[in-house]
């Protein structure tokens, strides 16, 4: 979820402590422990502890307890482990109660109900997908948007808990496995394929028609600076940035900046911020010392586009006809 410097407290209704296993013994503490990072390994409430890494369990009576630490509030298990001179924080919780976070900071909770469901049955799909390809590794999952975004108990919601109810033990699958279930934003009208958008070429990541073009959030622009371009990508002059390849779908793959000079637009996007170039579907305008960047759609394109979803949802779609409509060829199946 988190990584911190130096030290970091943790408190809980009723605090308990022990090493970082599933059947390890666990010994009461006052409801806040202090975890320092030593050069020594960790010192928690200023005694050494002989592990790189501590499990922290609410005993409360309460259900539902919660274990605060740092900006999180969670539900199940904390592990606070020594990685990298900092302390590394994880969240050991089943994986429907994870959903519900997930779902709560993925998508607007304003959404339809069958909008939330098929957010939910994607999300339960990637993140086990993750766990079977993970090994060797202290967390499966990360809390960011190079994962699925997860803030704990910031974001709870009925209408979300019984989305993810509804579709308990759902995943979507191709030839029985469960996919690489990617999503995003909005894809401005047409998704994208997976090998352009995300460098995977898999049979369900293909382009598909969308409805979100009609929503504003499709929409954005951005004036760039030559000075900017020329600190990030060198010599440029006013009007020799230009597209110099295309997706199928018209995304851009490559940009020239003038000399033969080629720069990849994830590259490009990456550069500039993921939060400004929204995605890689733009046209660029030069206007004297400035470049116009207009585009449409918000993020990598690929898999089901969430404003689309709810432009379905809102048409009258299932769940399950949204879902097979963004990942074409798969089958949802109950695995539990």
């Amino acid at each position: 979820m988190d990584e911190v410097e130096g030290a970091l407290d943790v408190t809980a209704n009723s605090l308990s402590f022990g090493r970082d296993d599933e059947e390890g013994d666990f010994t009461a503490l006052p409801s806040r422990a202090h975890i320092q990072l030593s050069s020594g390994g960790l010192r928690v409430n200023g005694a050494a502890w002989a592990h790189d890494a501590v499990r922290f369990h609410d005993g409360g009576r309460e259900p539902g307890g919660s274990i605060r630490a740092g900006k999180f509030s969670v539900r199940g298990d904390l592990v606070v482990r020594a990685h990298a001179n900092r302390l590394q924080l994880s969240n050991v919780l089943p994986v429907e109660d994870y959903l519900a976070g997930v779902v709560a900071a993925e998508m607007p909770r304003g959404f339809p109900d069958e909008a939330l469901k098929a957010q939910a049955v994607a999300a339960r799909t990637y993140a086990l997908r993750r766990k079977l390809d993970a090994q060797d590794v202290p967390a499966h999952l990360g809390s960011t948007v190079l994962a699925q975004v997860y803030r704990g108990l910031s974001h709870r919601d009925e209408r979300i808990r019984r989305a993810v109810e509804a579709t308990q033990g759902e995943v979507l699958t191709f030839n029985l496995e469960p996919i690489e279930a990617y999503f995003h934003a909005s894809c401005g009208g047409r998704t994208e394929a997976g090998q352009p958008a995300l460098n995977r070429d898999l049979p369900y990541l293909q382009p598909v028609e969308c409805s979100c073009a009609k929503h504003p959030a499709s929409r954005w622009e951005l004036s760039v600076s030559l000075a900017e371009l020329r600190k990030l990508f060198g010599p440029l002059d006013s009007g020799s940035l230009a597209v110099a390849s295309r997706s199928s779908t018209g995304r851009v793959r490559a940009l020239s900046l003038g000399a033969g000079r080629l720069v990849d637009a994830v590259e490009f996007r990456q550069k500039l911020g993921y939060d400004r170039v929204k995605s890689l579907w733009f046209d660029l305008r030069s206007s004297g010392d400035a470049v116009t960047i207009v585009g449409k759609g918000h993020g990598h394109g690929a898999g089901m586009c969430q404003w689309g979803a709810k432009s379905f949802a809102d048409q009258g779609w299932s769940y399950q006809e949204i879902l097979l409509h963004y990942y074409p060829g798969t089958e949802i199946q109950r695995l539990y």
